[in-house]
Order: structure tokens, then sequence, then C-alpha cells
């Protein structure tokens, strides 16, 4: 690589995963472009199994005083980073899926005699509780977490952006503009967030997670 690469995440990166932009002689710039505040609402009138499509979500409920008695329930999960603090914190995960839409579709084929509690932020997006709803799946929602916009104006000229999340997305684009720059993007729905904006260069990760992000930007700049 001879130009210096400037990329800019719209989230803060933990050491490791900056290391690895580092090592490929990759300078970051780093913003969170949006905040998570976690709720404590009254855990009642649960279903029998539990939904949960994100890692804050699972961090909320982790912090609230009753959750050790949900440990005695399924859960169904979207995301490996989701499942994996399920299990670390001896939850049951009986099926977990890369996108909210699959495992909607699953819970409706094949776990549809189940009542479930979805555990969900004030910015989710519709098409988990829509699928149960048309499938006559029975299911409440409690919101657990609350993502607030924090838009700031990036001054630096940058090559690529990293994006998480589609309020992410939103986020960014309130103070500033995309030109040329590479988007990289965490999952399809991030994407889509972009496209909707009629945004072009936009390369999706292979699996939903930040690392994967990462591999994708040092790939891409590296050929």
């Amino acid at each position: 690589m001879t130009k210096q690469i400037n990329i800019l995440s719209t989230k803060k990166l933990l050491p490791n995963q900056k290391q690895y932009l580092f090592d490929a002689n990759i300078h970051l710039i780093e913003e969170d472009f949006i905040k998570t505040t976690f709720l404590s609402p009254p855990l009642e009138g649960l279903g029998e199994a539990l939904i949960f499509t994100s890692q804050n979500a699972v961090q909320s409920i982790l912090q609230h005083p009753k959750w050790n008695e949900l440990k005695s329930k399924n859960v169904f999960a979207v995301g490996m980073k989701t499942k994996d603090l399920l299990t670390e914190n001896g939850f049951n995960v009986i099926a977990y899926t890369g996108y909210a839409a699959d495992l909607a579709e699953i819970i409706s084929l094949i776990y549809n005699k189940e009542s479930y509690t979805f555990f969900s932020g004030n910015l989710r997006r519709d098409v988990l509780p829509n699928t149960l709803k048309e499938n006559g799946i029975t299911f409440n929602e409690i919101e657990v977490y609350e993502t607030n916009i924090t838009s700031k104006k990036i001054k630096s000229k940058v090559d690529g952006i990293l994006f998480f999340s589609p309020s992410a997305v939103e986020s960014y684009l309130k103070l500033n503009t995309i030109k040329d720059e590479t988007c990289f993007c965490i999952g399809e729905t991030t994407a889509e967030a972009l496209e909707n904006k009629k945004i072009k260069n936009i390369i999706i990760a292979d699996k939903p997670s930040v690392e994967n992000v990462i591999d994708e930007v040092i790939e891409y700049y590296n050929n």
C-alpha cells in the first residue's frame, strides 16, 4: 500500500479491532454516531420463549435485577455475537440466524406453538414482529434499550466509512455527505439504508460482525 488510506468508523472499536487496521497500515478515525441507553422495565407477562435480535438487548437484560429468572426459558437470537453472549451467561439458545427475517421465518415454520417475548430497542425494524403477527404467533414486546442519534461533522477526508447499523447511517448523513467514499456495512439492512439514499459504493461483510467488516476493509485496500 503506497497511498495513506484513511477510514472512519461510525462507532469506537475495541483495541484488538483497531490493531488489525494499524497492522494493515490503514489510518483510523472513529466516532460514536449513536448512543445506547439501557432501560430497566418490569419483566411481566413473559412468553414461554424469549427473542433477542441484538447484543444491546442482551446487555440490557443482564443488568436487570431479575435477569437470572429468565434462564429457564428457551431463547431465539439474531447474530453470532448475540448468541455467544447469551450462551456465556447460561441461556439456552435454541436457534439463531444472521438476520431477523430468517429467524422470524424459522419461528413461524417450526416453533409456532410457543408464545414469545421480544426484547427490543426503540429503533427496531418491523420485519420480525410483522412476520410473527402475519403467522398468528403469540408474542409481546418489551423495550429494553434506547438508541439515540449523536451526529458529528467529520472534517477529515476519508477513503472509506464503516457502518454497523441503519441508525448510524442516518446519524452520519444528518451532518455529512457521501460522495466517492467506499461504505463497508455489517449487513444487508445497514446497506439498504445507504441504497435508499442512492449511494452506490457499498461492500457488505460476509458475516454480520465487526471483525468481518474490518476484514473486508483490509482486503479491499490491500488489493
